[in-house]
């Protein structure tokens, strides 16, 4: 008996199971719905939906850029154990679905999981993550992606692969030059975890929210209102440089900013190197 893509999708509709399942069971029961149905919940593959619901704090995260680095994607998929998160299938999962984004014009995860997949075009990417889900016995979860078209885009994957980050520089051919520079940034946003790439970047509410800690803090030391302004000043300053990209030591010569090591790096090659924007992904971040 022929088993077609209605039938496997009735069954997966019936058991949650993945689609791959779904296709075996009915070629082992020859097509019969109930026996397929049976024979899913006897291999405990009927499960995958609960599954689903339990909570992914452990995963990997993957990028994929462009040969010509003009555009690359960030992306973050979610399990629940640190054993999975190593294991050659999640491995396999990732690399596949960071690869089949870069190639298609998608925007939120939703999208995605509607998407067609990237090993069998009549499934869906959401279908895929069923059938990893029924293999590892564990809930799978594509968190979020961040997608960057420009001048000059590069990825930094550390810790194996619990950071990640995503560049974007701006006013630059992708030189080796200025691909090393903009390594050496991605680098930096991995360790230090910045919030913005200079203080105009920044949410006028986080800056509110801390000067007003500041604030109150300084008004405990019970001085004058303009000893008090001149601290709150102070601690914005500092805070600035914690936190704004440009601002911070750079990793490699704290003597530096990162602001002017972009400057030192632009010099040799005669164009002005800017970083336009970044996004970092952490694992249970």
């Amino acid at each position: 008996m022929e088993i077609t893509v209605e039938m496997i999708k009735t069954l997966r509709d019936r058991t949650n199971a993945g689609m791959m399942d779904c296709k075996k069971a009915l070629q082992e029961t020859g097509g019969d719905m109930e026996e397929a149905v049976a024979y899913l919940r006897q291999k405990g593959l009927a499960v995958a939906h609960k599954r689903a619901a339990r909570e992914t704090s452990e995963g990997q995260v993957w990028a994929f850029v462009a040969p010509d680095h003009r555009s690359g994607v960030l992306l973050e998929v979610n399990c629940e154990t640190d054993f999975v998160a190593k294991t050659p299938d999640f491995a396999e999962l990732g690399a596949k679905l960071v690869g089949h984004l870069a190639g298609v014009a998608l925007e939120t995860v939703e999208e995605f999981l509607a998407h067609p997949s990237p090993h069998l075009p009549e499934l869906t990417v959401a279908d895929y993550l069923n059938d990893i889900i029924a293999k590892t016995g564990e809930a799978i979860r594509v968190r979020h992606f961040t997608r960057y078209t420009g001048d000059l885009v590069v990825a930094y994957i550390h810790y194996g692969g619990r950071i990640g980050v995503l560049l974007e520089m701006s006013g630059t051919d992708p030189t080796p030059e200025a691909l090393a520079a903009a390594k050496d940034a991605a680098m930096q946003v991995a360790a230090t975890s910045p919030l913005a790439v200079s203080r105009e970047n920044l949410s006028p509410d986080v800056v509110n929210k801390e000067k007003a800690i500041f604030e109150a803090q300084a008004r405990e030391s019970g001085k004058p209102e303009k000893i008090i302004e001149r601290m709150v000043a102070g601690r914005l300053e500092k805070f600035y440089k914690e936190v704004c990209l440009l601002e911070q030591p750079f990793v490699k010569n704290s003597d530096i900013t990162v602001a002017q090591f972009l400057k030192d790096a632009s010099e040799p090659g005669g164009q002005e190197l800017k970083v336009r924007r970044f996004t970092r992904y952490q694992i249970g971040a």
